[in-house]
């Protein structure tokens, strides 16, 4: 049986640590400092524990006593779930019990972290426009989601992790733990590594000591090759715009034959074409899902008889204008603009409306595995992999190359020609770049009439 007590070990005239010892088995004792002092002369040796003899001491025999007992619920609790009993976590209980973040130390990497999401909403940002104050809802969970894996990587190695440790000998066992225990793919480990030079970056310019590798971390994504983007073509937005929705047994059939497709979803006409028209307008205007379903008609303006469409959008606070000229898109803005509804919900009812219009072809891509929470590659029915973030990719993989790449990133948002053709997955094409030119000077130049010159023959001839 486990037993929790506590020992100094000095005997000097001054006050001297407090050590607190866990005993799981015979040889196996596990011994750290719980943060307390006592002078000796006033450690009971029959107790293991302060003499009550000073206002302090009493405080110390409580605390000691409150630990005691929080160590005990906790070890049966974790001993139950398999959990590794040794120094780090006996420290970890330490510091739960009596809430300590051993905020003084600076150099630990999880404090400095904590620090960033602490100050959020002060922290200053650099924008295309400037700067701004405060983190965006993204960033502080990216920073949120980083600091659990940090946690959870500190139980695995059983420490904390200073600044000056992070090395490119423990960069490389970092990403090698992401990567092949966590599973995580190329995308999601490249985005850890990024934040955590991120975090290197900073503390320094907050004077605290790193490693000159931390800064020169390199993060990583997928390779075009990797990379398996889904988008609906105009063939198919044809197809989702003239689709009936009206066959009540239809409907009711497909919940009978794929439950785990319908599942908490009201299949009625009014809910479906809800849905269809969110589609059809997000692969017309180019924007997030989140900023999507914010559009209500106080976005919409009319100049010069012509429908424009303004967003701010949320994740980079960017003022985007769209020129709404589809007439179907006008007609849904202006007489069924649809209703706001949960944006997991319309990711369900996408691939609900995708089969319905026989988008089932099977093609290569990743879907979640619920059992594992990650991405697996592999060949699934095209509905399957349709999503809302799958619509602004639509709109700007439909109209590429045939509007100007430049427009089409000012209504997107993207800060640069390399991210856009990232985001589609298409290389720069130099020819189509000199093409459109040359379209474009022939177009400026079609109306104007060839004019005369009268040359001189280089004679002096009247």
């Amino acid at each position: 049986m486990a037993t929790v007590n506590f020992r100094l070990r000095s005997k000097v005239n001054k006050n001297v640590s407090i050590k607190v010892y866990l005993s799981l088995e015979r040889g196996n004792v596990i011994e750290v400092n719980t943060g307390f002092t006592v002078n000796p002369k006033d450690w009971s040796k029959d107790t293991d524990r302060p003499l009550k003899n000073t206002t302090e001491n009493k405080l110390i025999f409580n605390n000691l006593k409150k630990l005691e007992s929080f160590l005990y619920n906790n070890l049966n609790t974790d001993l139950g779930n398999n959990v590794l009993i040794d120094t780090f976590w006996i420290q970890t209980q330490i510091n739960n019990c009596f809430d300590r973040v051993v905020k003084t130390d600076t150099g630990l990497l999880i404090n400095h972290i904590q620090y960033i999401l602490d100050n959020a909403n002060t922290r200053k940002v650099r924008t295309n426009g400037g700067v701004k104050i405060g983190l965006s809802k993204g960033t502080i969970k990216n920073y949120t989601v980083f600091k659990n894996i940090i946690l959870e990587y500190q139980k695995t190695i059983k420490k904390q992790i200073q600044f000056i440790e992070i090395t490119n000998t423990f960069v490389d066992k970092f990403t090698n733990w992401l990567v092949n225990t966590k599973k995580y793919s190329a995308n999601t480990t490249g985005r850890e590594l990024q934040i955590l030079k991120t975090v290197c970056i900073d503390a320094e310019k907050n004077e605290i000591p790193v490693t000159p590798y931390s800064k020169i971390i390199q993060h990583f994504g997928e390779s075009d090759k990797d990379r398996y983007i889904q988008t609906l073509s105009f063939e198919e937005l044809e197809q989702i715009k003239t689709s009936d929705f009206t066959d009540l047994e239809q409907l009711n059939n497909l919940k009978k034959t794929n439950p785990g497709l319908t599942k908490n979803l009201s299949l009625t006409p009014e809910t479906l074409n809800n849905a269809r028209n969110w589609i059809l307008i997000g692969c017309e205007i180019g924007q997030r899902g989140g900023d999507l379903l914010r559009i209500t008609t106080e976005n919409i303006r009319y100049k010069g008889g012509n429908m424009y469409l303004d967003i701010i959008q949320q994740k980079t606070n960017k003022s985007v204008t769209i020129g709404i000229i589809a007439p179907h898109v006008i007609d849904i803005i202006e007489n069924d603009l649809p209703k706001e509804i949960p944006h997991q919900k319309l990711n369900n009812y996408v691939k609900v409306i995708c089969k319905l219009t026989g988008i089932v072809e099977v093609v290569k891509g990743t879907k979640l595995n619920t059992e594992t929470n990650r991405k697996e590659l592999g060949n699934y029915p095209k509905y399957e992999l349709i999503a809302s973030h799958c619509f602004r990719r639509s709109f700007a993989s439909n109209y590429y190359k045939k509007i100007p790449t430049a427009v089409l990133i000012g209504i997107t948002g993207h800060s640069k020609e390399s991210l856009f053709l990232t985001y589609i997955n298409k290389r720069e094409d130099k020819d189509a770049n000199a093409d459109l030119f040359m379209k474009f000077y022939e177009d400026l130049n079609k109306d104007k009439k060839p004019e005369m010159k009268l040359i001189k023959n280089g004679t002096n001839n009247d």
